[in-house]
C-alpha cells in the first residue's frame, strides 16, 4: 500500500527534478512573447504552472535537508498559492518570476548537482524504468548539464 509520508528518494533525485522542472518551464515559455499569450494557450500554461508545482513539491525536500543554505520556503509557499489558489494565479507574477528568478534558481541547483556524489544517471535510470519516453527526457537533461560543467560556464 502506498504511505504518502513516506518519501523513498534521495535527496538528490529531487534536486534533479527542480533542474528538470525549470528546462521544461524554459522550453515551453520560449514560445511565448508575454504573459497573456501564455495564458491564453492552456496546454501551455498548465504545463508551466505543473512544473512549478514540481519545483515547489520537491523544494519541501530540501529544507529538511543540510546540503543547502538557500530559502526554498519562499517557492514552497509560491506552490502552495498556485496549487490552493489556481483560479487566482496572476500570469504577471508567473511571467516575471520566470524571467527573473528562474535563472538564479537553476545556477543554485546547477551548483547542488555539482556536489552530489552518487552516480545519478544510474540513479535517474532505475527511477524512471518504466517511462522510456521521460526517462530519455531526463537522460538529454542529465548530459546537457553535464556539458555545461564541463564547460565550466557556471
Amino acid at each position: 500500500m502506498f504511505d504518502i509520508n513516506k518519501v523513498d528518494r534521495d535527496i538528490e533525485l529531487f534536486i534533479f527534478d527542480i533542474y528538470v522542472a525549470i528546462q521544461k518551464i524554459k522550453k515551453v515559455v520560449n514560445e511565448f512573447d508575454d504573459s497573456q499569450s501564455l495564458l491564453h494557450n492552456f496546454t501551455s500554461w498548465d504545463s508551466v504552472i505543473r512544473e512549478f508545482e514540481i519545483i515547489g513539491e520537491a523544494s519541501k525536500h530540501l529544507l529538511k535537508d543540510a546540503l543547502t543554505e538557500h530559502n526554498y520556503r519562499r517557492i514552497v509557499d509560491f506552490r502552495n498559492q498556485i496549487s490552493h489558489e489556481y483560479f487566482g494565479i496572476d500570469e504577471e507574477i508567473v511571467w516575471s518570476i520566470i524571467h527573473q528568478k528562474l535563472d538564479s534558481l537553476e545556477s543554485d541547483i546547477v551548483d547542488l548537482i555539482s556536489n552530489i556524489k552518487l552516480d545519478l544517471k544510474q540513479e535517474l535510470v532505475e527511477a524512471f524504468k518504466e517511462d522510456n519516453k521521460y526517462l530519455d527526457f531526463v537522460v538529454e537533461s542529465l548530459e546537457a548539464l553535464k556539458d555545461i560543467k564541463n564547460k565550466s560556464i557556471l
